[in-house]
């Protein structure tokens, strides 16, 4: 079970809050030594209709090395998950036709494996099939039109062979809701592989992933969106999401969660905060428990959520 202290004394934040998806945490680390601490390195993009961004406090080699080499590991996966582009991996899948076979690499099997593992746990709350249901409530369209139908079940994964294919055809999948930590833990491998021992990620301060600590410090300090940012929790080795049904709202005003069970936007305006080992499920669940409204038995033991309290 992971520890995670939610402490009611603010401190200064020290990166300001960006606009994004999801309802956001802000970020904030302070030195905490009297003697002048290193110059952090830090890097941005854009990906993902938000901005990431890196910071590297300490590790060994090129930081600077390191970190672009991490910003290319999101573009790269941008690249591969955009409903938007055509030339996408969502949108060749998209042409796909029923039970045609598609390879995978190991890191994009082990998404759809986790997006169907937390729709199977959440009993459907959880969809990256829910393309045609954006469009439909205002969102962008994407790039190659899928049918009116929603359901992970039409997705079939083959170990063995890493490959995915579906049993109908024109499924409209949609990443939005887990893609954003899949990059983030995607990002987070190349910097350890290169020796970075403290940085923190974030996607549109709504999805973060913390390696290690600044030094002299229990965590990386992060400022929840509830309370007005009264509330704390210090992530080491460790990722945090963010999810808010009216964070964001399409032409039509639908929020942008969907309740896949049901078809309509989720009308539950409370934030809902998950913490985890993995900033991909902790996207995933994040976005699931807005759905659900509660925490389900379902529930992965290694992770911790908060819901914002009801307002009066």
């Amino acid at each position: 079970m992971v520890n995670l202290a939610w402490e009611a004394d603010a401190r200064a934040v020290w990166m300001r809050q960006l606009a994004s998806r999801k309802a956001a945490p802000s970020l904030e680390s302070a030195p905490r030594t009297p003697h002048p601490a290193p110059r952090a390195v830090r890097l941005a993009t854009a990906a993902m209709g938000t901005r990431f961004e890196i910071v590297l406090a300490a590790g060994a080699g090129d930081l600077m090395a390191a970190g672009e080499a991490a910003i290319a590991e999101i573009r790269d996966c941008h690249a591969r998950l955009s409903r938007f582009a055509s030339d996408s991996l969502v949108s060749h899948l998209a042409r796909t036709a029923p039970g045609t076979s598609v390879r995978l690499d190991g890191e994009t099997f082990r998404l759809f494996a986790d997006a169907v593992a937390v729709w199977r746990a959440s009993d459907g709350a959880f969809d990256i099939t829910v393309g045609p249901l954006m469009a439909a409530h205002g969102y962008k369209p994407s790039a190659v039109a899928a049918v009116a139908c929603v359901g992970t079940e039409t997705i079939q994964l083959h170990e063995e062979q890493w490959t995915v294919s579906f049993r109908s055809g024109g499924v409209g999948l949609d990443f939005g809701a887990i893609g954003k930590g899949h990059a983030l833990d995607l990002a987070g491998a190349v910097l350890r592989e290169a020796g970075v021992t403290a940085a923190l990620l974030h996607g549109g301060t709504s999805s973060v992933l913390a390696i290690g600590a600044p030094e002299d410090a229990a965590g990386w300090a992060v400022a929840m969106p509830f309370d007005r940012g009264r509330r704390i929790v210090r992530l080491c080795d460790s990722a945090l999401a963010v999810s808010h049904p009216a964070s964001q709202s399409g032409e039509a005003g639908a929020a942008h969660i969907m309740d896949p069970r049901t078809g309509l936007p989720v009308g539950r305006p409370r934030r809902v905060a998950v913490h985890g080992p993995s900033a991909r499920l902790c996207d995933a669940w994040s976005t699931a428990l807005a759905v659900l409204g509660e925490i389900p038995d379902t529930f992965p033991g290694a992770y911790r959520a908060l819901f914002e309290p009801d307002t009066p």
